[in-house]
């Protein structure tokens, strides 16, 4: 066991846990921040995507002690002028079906429209191309960050 001290969601925060214990777990166990989801626990899936200092990471894969000191964001923490327009262009679109990747996917587009607030298609490919949907939702998740970024309905 080990003393990690970190910042969530804007709210500094200090564990007690062994410091291999991935990110994703302290989250969600330790904290009880349930947004970020368990999918592969290999970094394959993106169902886990939270940010840590603005970058998109997988937390199944990252241990608590790399982010000592560090700022993570999770779905619950995102800040409203990025969570809105993202969650209304998600609704707009009907982009969830089964819906459990869908934190992971917005947690990845929020970092894209960070990095890149108007992202070509082969942008949004590029970068999302690590978050799995298992019910297919690609085009409707493209579009909905098309829409979030200004592009309108998405099918420019």
């Amino acid at each position: 066991m080990a003393t990690t001290r970190f910042v969530v969601n804007r709210e500094p925060r200090e564990v007690d846990v062994s410091p291999e214990t991935p990110l994703l777990w302290v989250l969600r166990d330790t904290i009880g921040l349930t947004g970020t989801k368990y999918g592969c626990g290999m970094a394959l899936c993106g169902a886990c995507t939270v940010h840590v200092d603005g970058v998109a990471v997988r937390s199944c894969s990252t241990p608590i002690s790399s982010v000592e000191g560090k700022k993570v964001t999770t779905i619950e923490g995102l800040k409203q002028e990025v969570k809105f327009p993202l969650q209304q262009a998600w609704i707009e679109e009907q982009v969830p079906q089964c819906g459990y990747c869908q934190s992971g996917q917005i947690m990845a587009a929020a970092a894209l429209l960070a990095k890149t607030p108007h992202p070509t298609v082969e942008q949004i490919n590029d970068e999302m191309s690590g978050n799995i949907c298992r019910c297919g939702t690609y085009q409707r998740i493209r579009r909905a960050i098309q829409r979030a970024a200004g592009g309108g309905n998405g099918h420019h």
